[in-house]
């Protein structure tokens, strides 16, 4: 019978691990949101392709390593990533190739004549990870992170609570 316990106590502690280290990595994705609502740490940022994209190199859904870059290092025809921000605040991900660049200005326009300040250029994308953005956007979501990562905490800490109530009250089991 104390193998079974055993067992079971070394079972919960490697979930327990593995949901407080997810619950850790997804805390410190959402305390490193940009001004633009996405993840950034340094020149990487982590964009979620919320909407369709004007390539066949990216999909809706996708998760978009990308790397910042200097206007110095952007050539004509390279595809980069902008922040456009609309009327209401709400900051969406645009995709372009460069059309014209504007070095005097600090700008950079797309092909379509777009125009953008290089405060709103992303950078370049470097790693592609397909479906994943799928993911990472409902856990980073204010509902998914609620009852993915706060609520089962709270439910451990009312257990725990529970488990020290019945402990004092009816003092601790003997094996």
């Amino acid at each position: 019978m104390k193998v079974l316990e055993t067992i079971k106590r070394i079972f919960i502690t490697i979930i327990g691990v593995i949901y407080f280290t997810f619950a850790l990595a997804m805390t410190i994705l959402l305390l490193n949101f940009n001004d633009y609502g996405v993840t950034q740490f340094g020149d990487t940022s982590f964009i979620i392709l919320k909407e369709k994209v004007s390539s066949e190199e990216f999909k809706k859904g996708d998760l978009v390593i990308v790397e910042t870059i200097d206007i110095e290092d952007i050539q004509k025809k390279d595809t980069i990533f902008t922040y456009r921000v609309d009327a209401k605040g709400g900051a969406h991900i645009e995709l372009g190739k460069v059309g014209e660049i504007y070095p005097d200005d600090n700008a950079v326009s797309f092909e379509n004549g777009d125009t953008y300040s290089m405060e709103f250029v992303a950078g370049e994308a470097t790693k592609v990870y397909s479906g994943w953005g799928t993911f990472l956007s409902i856990v980073e979501s204010q509902w998914g992170f609620l009852f993915i990562v706060l609520v089962p905490c709270f439910l451990l800490f009312i257990y725990q609570v529970y488990a020290l109530i019945v402990e004092i009250k009816y003092g601790a089991e003997e094996n």
